[in-house]
């Protein structure tokens, strides 16, 4: 691709940066939980309509697909963004805080939006040089069960035109602003979850002789769950079991009938993950029958393993060598824990994930995602939509 074209989408993105800022303090004034981004949807709609920006919204409620469709014929390649947010009350004193009480956008994903929106402006801009379509996937509920881009892929949102090749990325404060960060196979787990009741005999506190105490039993199942990743798996293998949530009993001196738990699982090995539910129920049924207790387990798969696709990659890591340079192209060393819904989109189609450095410790950037004082270095938002717009063109050329 000609350096000159690269020259003008970066001199183009830095001239759009006051309209990214102002885009993203908007969207992270008014956060949305999963699967209620109305508002989103509708602010999403009004900046592509500002553009004359070809889009559908409502796709699978709250989402939007957007196209633009170059001068030339070609393959389809997608780019896709997610756009809600947590149950976190922000702590961040900024003048762009969280205007709704209890939720915040402390993983990113109003620079992720922002950035897509930068790349679809700047696209737009430079339609002529486009070998095909690209096509914009803004999707709903990527942390929440059963994940957005599963219903975005249900509601047709990879076809009319079939999408060939998929790219997204996250926010990383782990990566300053000009770097991006890659990984070749596995990059992040699958995030299943898991609901425990044990269920006892209520009693009086000062005879716990005639009661079964669930509270104890309890926290025997937690410590015995321990032993699932450090005893009875391969330790080569990675695995986390988290218990998230305990809540049993109303005061002091009573001792309740039940406590009600919940976690997550996450695993980097498929094989793996189907064994977990039957060792669970192993060591579940083992401590509270000693007991004279008894349980309940529901065990839910989360989203799959994110696998990235190795064309996919190579194009990623090319372009952003060619963009950003070979020194601002980091390699991930390991996979994240974390799960991330677009392994559901690699599942259809071709593509890879990656990292974009949002982090700036001089400027006190630094918290990690699902912070109450995440933030990212607003630097990296024309770098990410230049980066995004110069990556679907080279993809384009490339297929």
């Amino acid at each position: 691709m000609a350096s000159d074209l690269k020259e003008e989408i970066k001199k183009f993105v830095q001239e759009l940066t006051p309209k990214l800022i102002e885009i993203r303090r908007h969207i992270h004034m008014h956060p949305e939980l999963s699967y209620q981004e109305y508002e989103t949807m509708e602010y999403v709609s009004k900046i592509l309509s500002e553009y004359g920006i070809a889009h559908e919204k409502g796709v699978a409620n709250t989402g939007v697909v957007a196209l633009i469709e170059g001068e030339k014929p070609g393959k389809v390649v997608a780019i896709r963004a997610d756009m809600d947010a947590l149950p976190i009350e922000e702590k961040n004193d900024v003048p762009y805080k969280s205007q709704n009480p209890g939720v915040m956008h402390a993983c990113g994903h109003d620079s992720h939006t922002t950035v897509a929106l930068g790349a679809a402006i700047t696209l737009n801009h430079f339609r002529q040089y486009i070998k095909g379509t690209v096509k914009f996937i803004f999707q709903p509920g990527e942390e929440k069960n059963p994940g957005g881009a599963s219903l975005m892929i249900k509601a047709g949102a990879l076809e009319n035109p079939k999408v060939d090749m998929i790219f997204g990325l996250h926010s990383d404060p782990r990566y300053r602003a000009g770097e991006i960060g890659y990984r070749y196979g596995a990059m992040m787990a699958e995030p299943d979850e898991i609901r425990i009741k044990i269920k006892g005999k209520s009693g009086h506190g000062a005879s716990p002789h005639l009661t079964v105490d669930p509270i104890v039993i309890a926290a025997e199942v937690i410590m015995g769950l321990q032993k699932i990743p450090s005893r009875m798996v391969d330790p080569n293998e990675k695995i986390v079991v988290t218990i998230g949530k305990i809540e049993g009993g109303h005061t002091t001196n009573v001792i309740p009938d039940e406590v009600n738990m919940l976690g997550t699982v996450r695993t980097l090995n498929p094989e793996i993950t189907h064994q977990i539910p039957k060792m669970m129920e192993q060591i579940i049924r083992g401590i509270t029958s000693a007991y004279g207790g008894d349980y309940e387990l529901k065990y839910d798969f989360g989203y799959p393993v994110l696998i990235n696709d190795e064309q996919a990659n190579d194009i990623l890591v090319e372009s952003g060598k060619e963009f950003l340079g070979p020194e601002n192209v980091k390699e991930v060393p390991q996979p994240s824990m974390g799960g991330e819904d677009f392994s559901f989109y690699l599942r259809k189609v071709k593509g890879a994930f990656y990292r974009l450095g949002t982090g700036n410790p001089e400027k006190g950037i630094t918290e990690y995602w699902h912070n109450s004082r995440y933030n990212i270095d607003e630097d990296a938002l024309p770098v990410g939509a230049g980066f995004m717009a110069y990556l679907a063109l080279k993809t384009l050329q490339k297929l």
